[in-house]
């Protein structure tokens, strides 16, 4: 396996997933067939974020490692291509952990505190102790996973927004706090520096200094006239969002999918499977008989046609749910069909690599290394602006 090609040209994004056993079309229409086509427009890594398993599922890890190899399973057969991106477990890159300690230092609680989702699943998980340092710090965690690889973007959903801006501000207190080297604009004259640091000098109130830190320059040329334009390279740029399409996805049940909700359609159900569980999907609530005319934009089988079937099938689907003139059954028939037919190159891919396992291995001590590389890069930078010890 080559390593992806990697251009300035191309802008880095990063995402990841939680390790919850073989994905659903939930997972997949959410976040996964997005990934497969970001893969080619920019610089990408992927991630098992198998550590975010354990906030919330630390006292139960039996079915961890297992967890993780389905989902690398779903990540390869949804078409995730690791000879052009980078597919890596973040317990694999020892840096997120070291990025997380340090950001830990900076962070003032009450940022985590004021993370949407941390008192939401609090009361959505009564049943666990989340009352822990790890499921506070988990959206710090996060940050420091995206901060690690300096991405440009990071796709999220709608719902993600809040998690991108914490990273941002964590990143902008951190180059607050350690700012990189200082520069000065290109077209600056030959004297600008000398009258920075002579400026710096009646500072500090040492007039023989000569060496000076990129924040004590910052400062001077805050304060010195006439310069063309000055500035700091920032150790931690911050991430924009790269909104990507989320469609809705309705389980069986007519909730959002969810395994929680035990209403999902896996990417790997056999065929037989899946026109079963559709079967017994819920319906317009309205269409009680076989006559009764129905509305396709109330009905879940309906949200799932439009994601999954042609514009042909739609069309015979709404006219026929509006006349009365198809019953339920045949319209979750004609949708189990689509279904099927996409899932088929997923599941054929699926098999080989199930059958040739010791290749995801392998691909996933690549993205190893090729993480790891990049992410020692950051950290190098970073443990010198902070005036750690770097051997």
């Amino acid at each position: 396996m080559t390593e992806p090609t990697s251009s300035t040209t191309r802008p880095r994004i990063l995402s990841g997933m939680r390790p919850t056993g073989k994905l659903h079309l939930g997972n997949y229409m959410g976040a996964l067939y997005n990934w497969v086509k970001l893969q080619h427009e920019y610089e990408c890594y992927f991630f098992i974020a198998d550590f975010h398993a354990l906030t919330t599922d630390y006292a139960n890890t039996a079915k961890l490692r297992e967890n993780v190899d389905e989902v690398i399973l779903d990540f390869l057969a949804a078409g995730l291509d690791p000879e052009v991106c980078t597919i890596f477990i973040q317990s694999d890159v020892k840096a997120h952990f070291e990025l997380n300690d340090l950001l830990g230092m900076i962070t003032p609680l009450s940022w985590l505190e004021r993370v949407p989702t941390y008192k939401d699943q609090q009361e959505q998980l009564k049943e666990k102790d989340l009352a822990t340092f790890g499921f506070l710090g988990y959206p710090l965690l996060q940050s420091a996973d995206i901060l690690l690889y300096k991405p440009r973007y990071v796709p999220v959903g709608a719902d993600q927004i809040a998690h991108v801006e914490l990273t941002r501000e964590i990143a902008r207190r951190f180059n607050q706090f350690f700012p990189g080297d200082f520069f000065l604009a290109p077209d600056a004259a030959p004297w600008e520096m000398g009258a920075i640091q002579e400026k710096a000098r009646k500072l500090s109130g040492d007039k023989t200094r000569t060496t000076f830190s990129a924040h004590e320059l910052y400062e001077a040329a805050q304060q010195t006239k006439k310069l063309t334009g000055f500035g700091r390279h920032e150790i931690l740029p911050e991430p924009d969002v790269l909104l990507t399409p989320s469609p809705k996805l309705p389980g069986t049940d007519g909730r959002k999918m969810s395994k929680s909700y035990k209403n999902t359609i896996l990417l790997s159900d056999p065929e037989t499977e899946i026109r079963a569980k559709l079967k017994t999907m819920v319906t317009d609530p309205a269409r009680v008989r076989r006559e009764d005319k129905g509305n396709p934009d109330v009905c879940p089988v309906f949200d799932l046609h439009r994601v999954f079937s042609s514009v042909e099938t739609q069309q015979k689907a709404r006219e026929g749910c509006t006349t009365a003139g198809i019953g339920c059954i045949e319209c979750k028939s004609w949708v189990a069909d689509a279904i099927v037919a996409h899932l088929a190159p997923i599941q054929e891919r699926r098999r080989h690599y199930e059958a040739n396992f010791v290749e995801v291995k392998e691909i996933l001590r690549q993205g190893a290394v090729r993480a790891a590389k990049r992410a020692n890069q950051t950290m190098q930078e970073v443990r010198d602006a902070v005036g750690l010890s770097s051997l």
